[in-house]
């Protein structure tokens, strides 16, 4: 894959991610709360993690029309990602304080953080080659 190439495929990763980011996370926290939402009952904790990924969303958005100027953002997105989903994952091996399992998440949004750290970094440049 050539540079070009690599470009447009982080390009269009930026854009699904973002536009995932923006519009997917509050309905799959309502129709598949077992693999989306940590909490169960009335929580803060829904509204403030699909307002944090939304902004997110916009910002990757944005970033997707020159990903070079944005290599900042993008690794912060990946590692964040890479340690959100670890801690994540850890944790839904325990019984949470509503005596729920979190199992599910296993299936659901961590595998998917991990998913968005690989096609992000496998995409970005190791070096800004422009300099």
């Amino acid at each position: 894959m050539n540079d070009t190439q690599q470009l447009a495929a982080l390009r269009i990763v930026l854009i699904a991610v973002g536009l995932i980011a923006v519009f997917a996370i509050w309905p799959l926290m309502v129709l598949w709360p077992s693999g989306w939402t940590w909490h169960s009952g009335h929580s803060d904790y829904p509204l403030m993690i699909v307002g944090i990924y939304a902004t997110l969303g916009v910002f990757l958005l944005r970033a997707s029309r020159d990903p070079m100027k944005h290599l900042s953002l993008i690794w912060f997105t990946i590692w964040s990602s890479v340690v959100h989903g670890a801690i994540m994952a850890v944790q839904s091996f325990g019984v949470g304080l509503d005596g729920m399992s979190h199992y599910g998440h296993l299936l659901g949004d961590v595998p998917a953080l991990f998913v968005v750290a690989a096609a992000l970094a496998f995409f970005t440049p190791r070096v800004d080659k422009a300099y």
